[in-house]
C-alpha cells in the first residue's frame, strides 16, 4: 500500500528525478505504521522538513547493514528520521537528537514514546553544531541536515568525530537541483557546491551522492 500522488508530489523536492519514476517510487513503498504516518501527515501539513519514507528506509537499511550502534543527528526536527536511525540501532543502542527549538524536541519526545524506542534516544536542544563540537566520542554515522550556509562547516566538525569504517550522510545535497541550474548560485547553493567537492575531495572519505528525493551524500570514512 503506497502514498496517493498529492503526498508524492510533497516529497518530491524539484524534479531532482523524473516526475513519473517519483510517483512510482512513493506509491510503491509499504504502508508506514502509525506514528510514522502521522508524522508525515504533520510534516506535509505544516510545512515541516522531514526526510520522508524513501530516504528513512535508506537510512535503515544502511545503519543496519553496517552494524552502526551510535548515531549523531545534526537536525533532527520533529524526530522523523531518528526514529528510522533508533529502528536500526537498537536495543544497546544510542541516537542524539538535535534541534534548536525545545516545542520540537518536546513534540519529538512524545512521538519517540508511542513508537517505542525512546530509551535509544537522547535529547539536546541548542545549536547542532555546538553540540557536536562538545562531543569527544567518535560515531558510527553522523547525520547532516542543518542550514545549508552550514555545511562546509560541518564537514570540517564531522569529520574527526567519525569513526574509521564509519558513515558521513548528508541530506538535500542536490538541493532541487539548483547545484546544476541556479546561475549565478545564491548563498545556500554555492555552500552546498562547495561541500560537495570538500566531500569527494578528500583523501578521507569515499563518498556517494544518491540522487533520490533531494540527494542524499553518504560518505564512508577510510
Amino acid at each position: 500500500m503506497g502514498i496517493d500522488k498529492d503526498t508524492a508530489d510533497y516529497w518530491r523536492m524539484g524534479g531532482v528525478t523524473v516526475g513519473p519514476v517519483e510517483d512510482y517510487l512513493y506509491s510503491s513503498l509499504p504502508a508506514r505504521d502509525e506514528v510514522l504516518a502521522e508524522m508525515e501527515r504533520e510534516a506535509e501539513k505544516d510545512k515541516i522538513p522531514i526526510v520522508g519514507p524513501a530516504v528513512g528506509r535508506i537510512f535503515q537499511q544502511i545503519a543496519t547493514m553496517t552494524g552502526a550502534k551510535t548515531v549523531f543527528e545534526l537536525g533532527s526536527a520533529i524526530g522523523y528520521s531518528t526514529i528510522w536511525w533508533a529502528r536500526a540501532v537498537g536495543d544497546g543502542g544510542r541516537v542524539f537528537y538535535t534541534d534548536s527549538e525545545s516545542q520540537n524536541a518536546e513534540k519529538a519526545r512524545r512521538y519517540f514514546e508511542r513508537a517505542g524506542v525512546d530509551k535509544q534516544i537522547t535529547i539536546k536542544v541548542g545549536d547542532a553544531l555546538e553540540l557536536l563540537s562538545e562531543e569527544n566520542q567518535q560515531f558510527d554515522i553522523i547525520f547532516n541536515d542543518v542550514d545549508k550556509e552550514d555545511y562546509p562547516r560541518v564537514f570540517r566538525l564531522a569529520q574527526p568525530r567519525i569513526r574509521k569504517g564509519g558513515l558521513f550522510i548528508s541530506d538535500n545535497v542536490l538541493w532541487s537541483g539548483r547545484v546544476a541550474t541556479e546561475n549565478p548560485p545564491a548563498a545556500s547553493t554555492k555552500a552546498i557546491l562547495e561541500f560537495n567537492q570538500l566531500l569527494y575531495n578528500s583523501p578521507d572519505l569515499f563518498t556517494t551522492i544518491l540522487p533520490i528525493r533531494d540527494g542524499v551524500a553518504v560518505a564512508l570514512k577510510k
